[in-house]
């Protein structure tokens, strides 16, 4: 009988040091502990446990291996998923910066374009106002329509109900609601105006108390 370290014990039986831990965790092998050191004890009857735990130890070695397999497996798809993630990642700022600079080329257009048209019919300040609405809402048709609106009517007692609200500085919910009410009168209240299907008020010549309230 003698004694022999982890490392000693594991070239004695040809097998991994996780082996020979696993035998002594098993009771295959013998062990003892001196001085805060873990010695293996190995004698004549127990080289017969070798060969009946071979299968085991191949076992166990195969796990070790598909492991280490694994291991590598798992740290390759991380750097292929961080690499994907930095190319989606890419392509969105590229994208960004491409939608950004489409609606910059869209906003330079639209200027000119309304600068061309509005310029015709109305004074200096209401076409910057113009402007910049269409180009912040991007109703290019309802600025049209505005101009269109100015255009019709030579009367200049007469203006949009649209018009007239946007003066009022009437919050969108209260707009909305005063809208509903002369909506519903239109063909009924002769202090109202309709032409095309869009409502006209003359507020110099009429009182509208009643509906804006």
């Amino acid at each position: 009988m003698s004694k022999m370290t982890v490392a000693e014990a594991s070239e004695y039986f040809k097998v991994s040091k996780e082996a020979i831990h696993n035998r002594i965790r098993r009771g295959t092998l013998d062990c003892v502990i001196e001085h805060g050191t873990k010695f293996v004890v190995v004698g004549e009857t127990k080289s017969e446990p070798q060969a009946t735990t071979t299968g085991n130890d191949k076992y166990y070695s195969y796990i070790e291996q598909e492991n280490a397999v694994l291991k590598a497996k798992i740290s390759e798809l991380e750097g292929e998923t961080r690499s994907l993630r930095e190319q989606r990642e890419q392509m969105l700022i590229e994208e960004k910066v491409k939608i950004e600079q489409i609606y910059k080329e869209r906003d330079a257009q639209l200027k000119s374009v309304l600068q061309v048209v509005a310029s015709k019919f109305l004074t200096h300040q209401n076409v910057e106002a113009v402007i910049e609405e269409a180009v912040a809402t991007e109703s290019v048709n309802e600025v049209f329509d505005d101009v269109i609106d100015v255009v019709d009517e030579h009367d200049d007692e007469v203006v949009s109900l649209k018009q007239f609200l946007k003066l009022k500085m009437y919050s969108k919910k209260k707009r909305n609601k005063i809208k509903a009410r002369f909506e519903k009168k239109m063909f009924d209240d002769e202090r109202i105006l309709v032409k095309k299907g869009k409502v006209y008020l003359k507020p110099n010549h009429f009182d509208y108390g009643d509906l804006i309230k």
